[in-house]
């Protein structure tokens, strides 16, 4: 996990709880600074490729002579200057309201975006930042509110972690797609057989444990650096080699038998029970019948 250099908060301003108010910074939650970053460059020359504010007639812009447009058919552009957009900005940038508290599992995980810690400013705050911190803890609730990161307007969900508070920026509805276009070919009339799904879940179960993020690796960053030294270096690079691909599932029950297998699970489904034939009359019963007839 990277750690901090200089650590600067990216945003500042105050936590407000109906009349408790208090003073906190904000710090990106997440980094992108270690991954390895591919430049454009001149084939011929080696020289790093520059990006120019340009147009057909005029050629290259300065930044004073450039506006923001809508286009709103093609070619054509509304002009919006920056007066217009500071004035949609919420009254208060620099304070985050908490104006609803909700549960954890009733936010759909889609709407997450990005998350910020929420550190409070100087000894003083931290009486009330703890409280807000406990109550949400032992409440198991998430407190909802807004906040102005960046010149955006943002939901904001804040949550208790570890010894501390996280602000999660969440999107809005218009942003997420609905999934009901996405999955309404998928047939509802298949219905899997009752061991088939019991081997599934025994396979889950065999592969279950607690989230650990460094088990999971990111191969196409450790094979870039790979490359990297090994041209540095004046060596071949090792990469590893190209994975078979996997073959079709023919029978899903034989699939899952032997990934159950590989896994060092224990194949627990029980057979299918067979139905018991009718009794054959004897042929002892079938006189005494008659003669009693």
């Amino acid at each position: 996990m990277p750690q901090p250099q200089n650590r600067h908060a990216y945003w500042k301003g105050n936590v407000r709880l109906s009349l408790v108010t208090f003073p906190v910074e904000l710090y990106v939650g997440v980094s992108d600074a270690q991954k390895v970053r591919l430049h454009k460059l001149s084939k011929e020359s080696g020289e790093r490729v520059h990006y120019k504010d340009t147009t057909e007639s005029e050629g290259t812009l300065k930044k004073s002579d450039i506006v923001k447009g809508y286009e709103y058919e093609k070619g054509q552009y509304i002009e919006i200057d920056d007066d217009e957009l500071n004035k949609l900005k919420i009254e208060s940038t620099h304070t985050i309201d908490l104006v609803r508290f909700t549960d954890m599992k009733d936010i759909d995980p889609i709407y997450f975006d990005k998350p910020y810690y929420i550190v409070p400013q100087g000894k003083l705050a931290q009486e009330a930042y703890i409280t807000v911190r406990d109550a949400l803890r032992e409440s198991k609730k998430v407190a909802l509110g807004q906040v102005t990161i960046g010149g955006r307007e943002r939901i904001a969900a804040i949550k208790a972690c570890g010894k501390g508070l996280l602000l999660e920026t969440l999107r809005y509805n218009y942003e997420v797609r609905e999934a009901g276009q996405y999955f309404e070919d998928i047939s509802e009339k298949i219905k899997p057989d009752k061991d088939q799904i019991a081997l599934a879940q025994q396979l889950i179960k065999s592969k279950s444990g607690k989230f650990d993020p460094k088990t999971f690796k990111d191969t196409y960053q450790e094979g870039l650096l790979e490359i990297i030294h090994a041209k540095l270096g004046h060596r071949k690079a090792k990469l590893p080699k190209e994975a078979p691909q996997p073959d079709n599932v023919v029978n899903i029950m034989d699939a899952l038998k032997r990934s159950l297998e590989q896994s060092g699970g224990k194949n627990k489904a029980k057979p299918a029970a067979k139905k018991k034939a009718p009794a054959k009359k004897t042929a002892k019963k079938t006189s005494a019948k008659k003669k009693a007839a």
